[in-house]
């Protein structure tokens, strides 16, 4: 039985396919429990394709992964809306106002943020963003015509917004950018396959699956300096400035997350791991001293995988979940 964080998570992703075009453009593919996701048909391909600005009006809660502009406006009192956005992992989001028509002075306000936040929890964790919680927030209501662009640290971002009249609104244009080396991704899918790489970076990096999973790691590259590895210590990762964790939990925040296994050596070749749990993320933390690099792959894990146990799988925290 799914936990409430993965339905939500999940209603959202299935929203996204849904909100990527109107009803007419929509195709269902073997909508099924394990997979319910929906594509875009090819008559909205081929108008993208063909430079056409994207258009449509936004609802109070949705979702976008497509560049376009898009428009809100109230027919009645929205008291808790809510947009997100999200790219491909190599993707910037950047928003700008074209137009807004709401009652600061009133209540009304118009918020964007830099990641993205549910139940609570955020996305990238305060610990893996490179700004503090509150410079993450960019009101519209305080800065107006200052800063009319905004521009997301990684692939997710969203707007919060009230409006108390009917008729107020506002449009909003969403590009986006490349990213040359992403860090901080919420992936848009249940498999795929990714190379982090951070570049003499005094960061953490994570990389959200919203499923249960397998993972496997083909390459990881830790402390590279000059063309030779740095010595490690020989048990753990104490004390390590750069290595690779595996996570699991049930909420966004991977600050929040239980740690389920730690990286510190490097190794070309392959370490596959089970895990159950709703929410997944690889992290490296890396001390901006050298070059690390790790590649992996997922895809979800299904109920014959996760019945059948073997070892290099983790099941202390997640498995009862599924």
């Amino acid at each position: 039985m799914p936990s409430a964080f993965q339905l939500q998570c999940h209603f959202i992703l299935i929203f996204l396919a849904a909100s990527k075009g109107e009803t007419r453009y929509l195709e269902v593919r073997d909508a099924s429990e394990d997979e319910p996701f929906l594509l875009l048909s090819e008559d909205l391909k081929r108008e993208l394709s063909a430079g056409q600005i994207y258009r449509r009006s936004l609802r109070c809660i949705d979702m976008l992964s497509i560049e376009g502009q898009f428009t809100f406006t109230a027919d009645q009192l929205q008291l808790h809306c809510a947009t997100f956005f999200i790219g491909e992992p190599e993707e910037l989001i950047t928003i700008d106002y074209d137009f807004v028509n709401i009652d600061c002075r009133g209540g009304d306000f118009l918020k964007v943020f830099d990641g993205w936040i549910l139940k609570g929890e955020k996305f990238p964790s305060s610990l893996d963003h490179p700004l503090p919680t509150s410079q993450r927030y960019v009101d519209f209501c305080e800065s107006g015509n200052i800063q009319r662009s905004i521009r997301s640290s990684q692939n997710v971002a969203m707007i919060f917004f009230r409006i108390h009249e009917p008729g107020n609104g506002f449009t909003i244009t969403i590009k986006k950018n490349t990213n040359l080396f992403p860090c901080n991704v919420i992936s848009q899918t249940p498999s795929g396959r990714f190379t982090m790489v951070i570049p003499h970076q005094h960061r953490n990096c994570s990389f959200s699956i919203i499923y249960p999973v397998v993972i496997k790691i083909s390459d990881l590259i830790l402390g590279h300096l000059n063309g030779l590895f740095l010595k490690k210590p020989s048990a753990g990762c104490a004390g390590v400035g750069d290595f690779v964790e595996l996570l699991g939990g049930t909420g966004l925040d991977p600050s929040k997350m239980f740690p389920l296994a730690d990286l510190c050596h490097s190794f070309h070749g392959s370490a596959q791991m089970k895990i159950g749990c709703d929410n997944t993320v690889l992290r490296m933390v890396s001390s901006g001293k050298h070059i690390n690099r790790v590649t992996f792959e997922y895809h979800q894990l299904d109920l014959q995988e996760a019945e059948n146990r073997k070892e290099n799988s983790i099941e202390e925290f997640c498995f009862p979940s599924i």
